[in-house]
């Protein structure tokens, strides 16, 4: 009987996000899919980490592709979700250890949340020493959708050496960078075998009445019937299937090449998902910026609808240059069609998630997780300013999950990410951009300071220097306010002893001197009250009433018991359960308290653990949450209240401020 992945009928071009944990082998795979279709020359082991998206062009059979490589780091993860954006169906890369199966939780979750089909690939069998039912039990662990084996692995003593489709029911064995030969099902795999293709067509009847008939009935279903359900149930994301190689020798790449050609939606398929009508003019979206030197600016985009035509205008802007990625190069074309995915040049105003055409404002994307660490830059050489500002525009166009900020009491220039290897990586890449040296340093926390204690200050400024003179007296009150009460003045002048008129400068000098406190920070929540003072006719001004204000503020807050406040923020930090004890080490030993914990919601076997942690310890704490939870820890942070500093740190402050 033929099989119905080879008989599927030509398709339009189709894409597939490649994705996984750091590691799994997921671009030795695209490289090894590439070449088995005959697009490289040879599979082989992949180049370092990506920490973008690269996308692969590939013919298999007479049809397009695109292969959509993602990076697996964390760090990167809206790169991945940007691929998964645009794409028809997904290969989820794992290892086949069932001990590294927790790292494919975050992956399946951005798989349920944004819908889309997908199935795994078990990759690097041949040093696949657990039974692979207890890797399928791991794996199912992870994510709510069924996990279907379509295949079982055969062992040679305790070495992998091919596999058996539970489909048709063929069994094959592997051949080193050579398609699979097929061969009779060894006597001692024949029941292991029948129970795994009971279950598989079990778990296909189940969602098929039809079907379910059939098998209480005793009657075997076709090959070709089951092959049918299979595709129907991938595509309704109702279960994923579940296959096995080695990207690196090329085993069952190509069976993967053939479940992709048979099982991966159509882009009309892929389009309805997202909302889109297949009639209408041509409908394109951008899925990725990237800054390409004398090439310009590229967009890559998704064809949704109807053609594109280089040098022609659409929807007002006009396509100058339309590339392809063939062979890791690109190659100039002249149209593209439905499915397509291809690179725009100078597509001037279109960001990433945008499109072009009519229903262009209604796609969705999905947004960027909230940024988890922190940098303040300047260009090496101040000259360079100009240029590191084309640079950044250029650097948040091509990295969503990048936020720039100004902080206006510092006066530093902050850029923030999802980690420590991400803005690391943003950095290099900025310095490539703007073509200028660029400076990183750890940014200030904003600290605020505050009194204890209430006092009286009298302050004279009294100068005669020929012609008129400078003469103010204040005396002034300042008392501790309730925290978040902010600064307060008023006056109790009886009798003019300070006229109206110079009122208002006391009370803007006093607000004025609240900006610097003898730790060198803004001072918060207290009142200021004018009580008593004294001026002369012909010497007294505004100007010295401020002067002689500022004097008696800078003296009554020393006075006064200074306190430095520091920031703190409440923190709620998701890992998995078997990580919880050490995460709460982690926020105690940076001065965290520690609020609660309960399962995260939606994510069985993983704790949200809650906080309050100073703004200061925030810094540096993605890189140790990762390392203590293989990768996986995250956390949101936000502003909940300003606390008083410990006494060392006031004074290590108080140090910086008078040096």
């Amino acid at each position: 009987m033929e099989d119905p992945a080879h008989a599927a009928a030509p398709h339009g071009p189709r894409a597939v996000a490649l994705l996984g944990p750091q590691g799994s082998g997921k671009s030795t795979l695209s490289i090894a899919l590439s070449a088995v279709a005959g697009n490289l020359r040879r599979a082989g082991r992949a180049p370092p980490a990506t920490r973008e998206i690269v996308p692969l062009h590939c013919d298999f059979l007479g049809e397009r592709w695109v292969l959509l490589d993602c990076p697996g780091s964390l760090e990167f993860a809206q790169e991945a979700a940007a691929a998964l954006a645009v794409a028809d169906l997904a290969v989820v890369v794992a290892e086949p250890d069932p001990e590294r199966a927790l790292a494919l939780r975050p992956v399946f979750r951005m798989l349920e949340e944004q819908g889309v089909p997908f199935l795994v690939f078990v990759n690097k069998v041949d040093a696949m020493g657990a039974p692979a039912e207890a890797l399928l039990a791991a794996m199912q662990a992870e994510t709510s959708v069924p996990l279907v084996a379509r295949q079982m692995p055969l062992r040679e003593g305790e070495r992998v050496s091919g596999y058996v489709d539970l489909l048709s029911e063929r069994a094959f064995r592997y051949r080193p960078d050579a398609a699979s030969e097929r061969i009779g099902l060894p006597a001692a795999a024949e029941a292991t075998e029948q129970a795994a293709h009971d279950a598989l067509v079990d778990s296909l009847a189940d969602r098929d009445d039809e079907l379910l008939e059939q098998v209480i009935e005793g009657a075997a279903p076709s090959p070709a019937s089951l092959y049918g359900h299979f595709r129907r149930d991938m595509e309704a994301g109702s279960l994923a299937g579940v296959m096995f190689g080695a990207a690196e020798h090329a085993h069952g790449v190509l069976r993967l090449w053939k479940a992709l050609r048979h099982d991966a939606p159509e882009v009309t398929t892929t389009a309805a998902r997202h909302g889109i009508a297949p009639d209408g003019p041509a409908l394109v979206q951008v899925f990725r910026t990237s800054w390409r030197g004398a090439a310009g600016k590229l967009s890559f985009v998704r064809v949704w609808r109807g053609a594109l035509r280089d040098g022609t205008s659409h929807s007002g802007v006009r396509i100058g240059g339309m590339m392809r990625f063939a062979a890791g190069e690109l190659q100039r074309i002249a149209e593209a069609g439905a499915g397509d995915v291809v690179a725009l040049g100078r597509l001037e105003g279109i960001g990433t998630g945008f499109g072009l055409g009519e229903a262009a404002p209604h796609l969705g994307f999905p947004a960027a997780p909230p940024p988890l660490h922190e940098v303040a830059i300047a260009a090496a050489d101040r000259r360079d300013d100009v240029k590191l500002a084309g640079g950044l525009e250029k650097l948040l166009e091509e990295d969503t999950a990048l936020r720039l900020a100004r902080d206006p009491e510092s006066g530093e220039t902050r850029l923030a990410g999802l980690g420590e290897l991400h803005l690391g990586s943003a950095v290099e890449r900025l310095e490539q951009l703007a073509g200028v040296a660029v400076r990183t340093a750890r940014p200030r926390v904003a600290f605020r300071e505050t009194i204890r204690r209430a006092v009286r200050e009298h302050a004279r400024l009294k100068r005669q220097t020929g012609g008129h003179g400078q003469f103010a007296d204040v005396t002034l009150e300042i008392a501790p306010r309730a925290r978040g009460e902010g600064f307060a003045f008023a006056d109790r002048i009886v009798g003019g002893a300070v006229p109206k008129q110079y009122i208002a400068a006391v009370a803007d000098a006093a607000e004025e001197a609240m900006r610097r406190g003898p730790f060198g920070h803004p001072v918060v929540d207290v009142a200021v009250t004018l009580v008593d003072g004294g001026f002369h006719a012909v010497d007294s001004s505004d100007m010295a009433f401020r002067a002689a204000t500022r004097a008696g503020m800078a003296e009554a807050l020393a006075k006064a018991e200074p306190v430095l406040l520091e920031p703190i923020h409440r923190i709620r930090v998701s890992a998995p359960n078997a990580f919880t004890a050490g995460v709460q080490r982690l926020l105690t030993g940076r001065r965290g308290q520690i609020l609660g914990y309960a399962e995260r919601p939606g994510w069985t076997g993983w704790d949200d653990t809650e906080a309050l942690l100073p703004a200061a310890e925030l810094h540096g704490l993605a890189v140790e949450l990762r390392s203590q939870t293989v990768g996986l820890g995250s956390f949101v942070h936000e502003f909940d209240r300003l606390s008083e500093a410990p006494a060392r740190l006031a004074e290590k402050v108080a140090q910086a401020a008078s040096g």
